[in-house]
C-alpha cells in the first residue's frame, strides 16, 4: 500500500460543488456496449437504472450485458426491464470480451479479485484491448493496485468507483460515487453514471487507492454514528427515558437524514438487512476499517467497539436461527446495538420486552 499524506498535505477533491465534475466526453461512443456484473442488494438497482436511464441507451444503441453468480437475478432483471434493454451473459468472460465498459458490484474482496482473474484470463485468450472497468464495490485500498495489475497489462483501464447509499438509495438512483484512476476514463464513466445511477461524483485523482480508502472514510463515519446511538438509546432505556423521547433529541440535536435514520432503526428494532446494510458487510467494511487504522497509526476506539457489537450481533442472530426464533433472514448493521443492549442486561433485538426503569421524581 501507499506512503500517506502527512496531516499538513490535504488531497484536493475535484467537485466544485457540481454533480458532475467531468465535462462531457467530445465525441459520443456510438454502438458502447455496457456490462454489469454483480446483481445483489447494490447491484440490481445499479444495473437496473443504468440499462433504463435514456443517456446510456442512447450511448451504447444495445441492451445492458448483465452476469451474476446466481442467474435468478439476472432472469429477474430481463423480466422486469425486458430484452430491448438487457442481455443476460453466460460467465464473466463473455462480458470482459464483448463489453466496452464494464460495472462490478460485488460482496467482498475475495470475490472481487476472483472475478478480475476471471476478466484477465478473458483479455489474454481474446486479445482484447481498450476496455474500461469500473469497480464499484467497498474494497480495501490495496486490492485496487492488485486489480490494475491484471488489467492494464492487458492495455485496458480501471476506474475505481465505489458508491454511498443504502439499496433504497441505489433504487432511487440518488448514490454518491467516488472516483480515481485515469482521467479520461472517469470523465466516461461519470456520464454514464450521473445523472441516473448517481446524485453526484466525488473525483479523489489518479491514484486509484484514495477512492476505496475515502469510501473506508465515510463508513466509518456512519458506523461510530451507529455505536453512539445505539450506546445513547440503551441508556436511555437503563435510565427509565422512553426511547421514542431520545429519537426526538436525535432529530433536534442530530438532524442529519441517515442519522436520523437509523435512530428509526434502532427505535423500531428495524432490523431488516434486506432493506438496509446487511451485517456481514457491515463487519467486512469494519475490518478493514481497523486494519487500516493500524496500519496508518491512527487509533479508532469506536469503531473497534462498533466491530465487538457486529460480532455479538451476529453471534446471537445465529443461535436463535439455530432454535428458529430469528426474525429476520439478515441483520441491518444497525442491528450492533444488541451487543449494548445485552452488556446492560437488556433483549438484543425485542425493546418490548425490556423491563421499564420508573426513576422517582
Amino acid at each position: 500500500m501507499e506512503n500517506f499524506p502527512s496531516r499538513h498535505s490535504t488531497p484536493h477533491l475535484h467537485s466544485h460543488g457540481q454533480e458532475n465534475p467531468f465535462s462531457r466526453p467530445q465525441t459520443p461512443h456510438l454502438g458502447l456496449q455496457l456490462g454489469f456484473c454483480g446483481l445483489g442488494a447494490m447491484g440490481y438497482p445499479m444495473a437496473k437504472n443504468m440499462a433504463s436511464k435514456p443517456l446510456a441507451n442512447h450511448a451504447s444503441g444495445s441492451p445492458l450485458l448483465v452476469w451474476n453468480r446466481s442467474r435468478a437475478k439476472s432472469e429477474k432483471l430481463l423480466k422486469d426491464l425486458g430484452p430491448a434493454k438487457i442481455r443476460i451473459a453466460e460467465s464473466p468472460e463473455e462480458v470482459a470480451q464483448e463489453c466496452d465498459m464494464i460495472f462490478t458490484n460485488l460482496s467482498n474482496d475475495t470475490v472481487v479479485k476472483d472475478l478480475f482473474l476471471r476478466f484477465a484470463s478473458a483479455l489474454e485468450k481474446s486479445g482484447a484491448k481498450n476496455k474500461i472497468f469500473v469497480e464499484t464495490s467497498t474494497v480495501y485500498p490495496s486490492l485496487a493496485g492488485e486489480l490494475d495489475t491484471l488489467i492494464s497489462s492487458h492495455h485496458s483501464r480501471l476506474v475505481m468507483a465505489p458508491v454511498f447509499g443504502a439499496p433504497p438509495v441505489a433504487e432511487a438512483g440518488k448514490l454518491l460515487v467516488v472516483m480515481a484512476g485515469d482521467y479520461r476514463s472517469k470523465k466516461e464513466v461519470a456520464h454514464i453514471l450521473i445523472p441516473g445511477v448517481g446524485r453526484k461524483v466525488l473525483d479523489l485523482g489518479g491514484n486509484l487507492e484514495k477512492a476505496p480508502t475515502f469510501k473506508l472514510i465515510g463508513n466509518s463515519m456512519i458506523l461510530g454514528s451507529i455505536e453512539i446511538l445505539a450506546e445513547a438509546f440503551t441508556l436511555g432505556e437503563r435510565t427509565g427515558i422512553d426511547s421514542s423521547m431520545v429519537q426526538n433529541l436525535v432529530k433536534e440535536l442530530l438532524p442529519a437524514p441517515i442519522i436520523v435514520g437509523y435512530g428509526d432503526k434502532i427505535l423500531n428494532d428495524a432490523f431488516d438487512g434486506t432493506n438496509g446494510f446487511a451485517i456481514d458487510g457491515g463487519i467486512k467494511d469494519a475490518t478493514h476499517v481497523r486494519r487500516l487504522s493500524t496500519e496508518t497509526d491512527t487509533p479508532m476506539p469506536s469503531i473497534d467497539t462498533a466491530h465487538q457489537h457486529l460480532l455479538t450481533a451476529r453471534a446471537i442472530h445465529a443461535a436463535k436461527s439455530l432454535r428458529g426464533e430469528e426474525v429476520y433472514q439478515t441483520l441491518d448493521w444497525s442491528s450492533l446495538v444488541a451487543g449494548t443492549r445485552v452488556a446492560a442486561g437488556l433483549d438484543p433485538f425485542d425493546s418490548a420486552r425490556h423491563d421499564k426503569v420508573v426513576p422517582e421524581d
